[in-house]
């Protein structure tokens, strides 16, 4: 069996009331570790159909050595609530 384990990571100008997805491909499981927000977010978890709101954010920051487990059936999403475009992006490792 090969190895799929390695760095996951993505940054994206997101527009303001959009989100970023930070979904893994069908089979693949993740860590992120790291979240970081150019201004006002709210982090949810979210299976395609339910949310649930994890955390928020007024300001620009980041969400460092937190620990989310992703699969592409329950995920993140970052949404951008600062009132005009802003870079989201996170870092982790695939873990399957």
């Amino acid at each position: 069996m090969a190895d799929v384990r390695g760095i996951v990571e993505d940054l994206q100008s997101v527009n303001d009331g959009a989100f970023l997805t930070i979904q893994p491909s069908t089979g693949e499981e993740w860590l992120i570790k790291n979240i970081y927000h150019g201004g006002a977010a709210e982090l949810y978890k979210y299976d395609g159909v339910n949310e649930v709101l994890v955390d928020s954010d007024t300001e620009s920051g980041s969400w460092i050595g937190w620990q989310f487990f992703a699969t592409d059936n329950i995920y993140y999403r970052v949404k951008n609530v600062s009132g005009g475009a802003a870079l989201i992006g996170y870092e982790g490792v695939r873990t399957k």
